[in-house]
């Protein structure tokens, strides 16, 4: 990865972060406050992200298996596959879409692949999820296995006015 900072002579600062992996998000991150910690006199304290779990990441390192395994019988009508795809994506916070749930018609419209209408609207007020682009390839990486009128259904969801 590549991070630039603009120089203090130049006023407010400006970052940039090009490139970086999942993998180094927390070294990243860590860099670009401490970079940023000598022109914005707010950040303070230490590097404290190390010790927090990531959202949804709420359960012991070796829980994984647990989750999903709770996501199956609390959701039996998922299968096996889409519980697996939920709980790696969500973590605990799956429970905050798939609620009271008991078959797949509570999860509403069915966009394809798993993917419904529940999770969209969780995607979309909790994640800021936008386009169907986001959804399908920065977020799911679902849009690898729908097809296109299933990619159009979805893009018409989220943005009606368009489709008119």
């Amino acid at each position: 990865y590549r991070l630039t900072l603009s120089a203090p002579e130049m006023g407010a600062p400006l970052m940039t972060v090009y490139g970086g992996k999942i993998t180094s998000y927390r070294h990243l991150s860590e860099e670009a406050v401490d970079r940023l910690a000598d022109r914005v006199s707010a950040i303070v304290g230490g590097h404290w992200s190390s010790l927090q779990p990531l959202p949804g990441g709420d359960f012991p390192i070796d829980g994984a298996a647990d989750l999903h395994q709770e996501i199956c019988l609390r959701y039996s009508f998922l299968g096996e596959n889409h519980a697996s795809r939920i709980a790696k994506a969500y973590g605990t916070r799956a429970y905050s879409w798939l609620g009271e749930a008991k078959a797949w018609a509570d999860l509403g419209r069915d966009f394809g692949c798993g993917l419904t209408q529940c999770e969209v609207d969780y995607l979309v007020d909790a994640e800021w999820a936008r386009t169907a682009e986001d959804i399908l390839w920065r977020r799911s990486k679902l849009g690898l296995r729908l097809n296109a009128a299933q990619h159009s259904e979805l893009a018409c969801y989220l943005n009606p006015t368009k489709s008119q």
